[in-house]
């Protein structure tokens, strides 16, 4: 199995002779920011599965709609507020056969999407989180899901945030996920690392990959410092750059 840190939220999976793709975004589509991760490209009959957990910019893009020129065994899985009418997406040239492709979903739902089995999660900002299943192989891909506690948001605020968050993350327990992806931005400063630790306390996750980190990886490093436990923090993969490779070792 193979994991590529694209950019940001954005990762690639290999597994399966399958290709699962994660919130990808043109690097240019945030202001202030430059993001340089290139998806691979693949033999044409590859069958690939896109996902977007919800439409902020950084997350996703339109764009993946034209991937369909290249790979006849493609599926969008899309949170619903994504959506687009047919009208737009008509005037920005995607045809209707490439419409037909596009699976949205809501979330706390089941779904099977061609080979994959997809249950969603209520995300605690916008759209959704997604547990994926394909040839014995479990995937959690958080989107924006996380424990969005901030300096100066009051108790009752942060409080409803860490209960919404805590609830979802319950839901994963009793589940084996072989690969996680998860937040932890810099920008909530002390908060931090707050749903990554709920997340490692109560679900068994053999690999966690941060994200949301706004290229600046320096907190992966300082949040392992922080867990006693040398087995949990082994769990922490370290993030050094976007494009990294990361060949996983699947259980036999």
């Amino acid at each position: 199995m193979k994991v590529i840190f694209i950019h940001h939220s954005c990762f690639l999976i290999e597994v399966d002779e399958k290709v699962l793709i994660f919130d990808w975004f043109a690097g240019d589509r945030v202001n202030g920011f430059h993001f340089g991760g290139v998806i691979p490209e693949y033999e044409p009959d590859t069958p690939v599965y896109v996902f977007a957990s919800h439409k902020h910019r950084d997350h996703f893009d339109m764009d993946v709609l034209r991937w369909a020129e290249r790979y006849a065994d493609i599926h969008y899985i899309f949170s619903k507020d994504c959506k687009m009418s047919p009208n737009f997406l008509g005037k920005h040239g995607i045809a209707s056969a490439v419409r037909e492709k596009i699976r949205y979903v809501t979330a706390n739902e089941k779904y099977r999407i061609g080979d994959l089995f997809v249950e969603t999660y209520r995300s605690t900002d916008a759209g959704v989180a997604f547990y994926v299943e394909t040839g014995g192989a479990s995937f959690f891909h958080a989107g924006d899901l996380n424990n969005w506690k901030w300096e100066g948001a009051g108790g009752l605020v942060n409080g409803a945030m860490e209960a919404s968050y805590k609830g979802q993350i319950l839901r994963l327990s009793g589940k084996k996920i072989h690969l996680a992806f998860l937040p932890l931005d810099p920008r909530q400063e002390q908060y931090q690392g707050l749903g990554m630790d709920y997340f490692l306390a109560h679900v068994d996750v053999d690999y966690v990959f941060p994200m949301h980190m706004w290229r600046d990886y320096a907190g992966i490093r300082e949040y392992k410092k922080k867990i006693s436990n040398a087995a949990m923090a082994d769990r922490i993969v370290e993030i050094a750059c976007e494009n990294q490779v990361f060949e996983i070792q699947e259980e036999t």
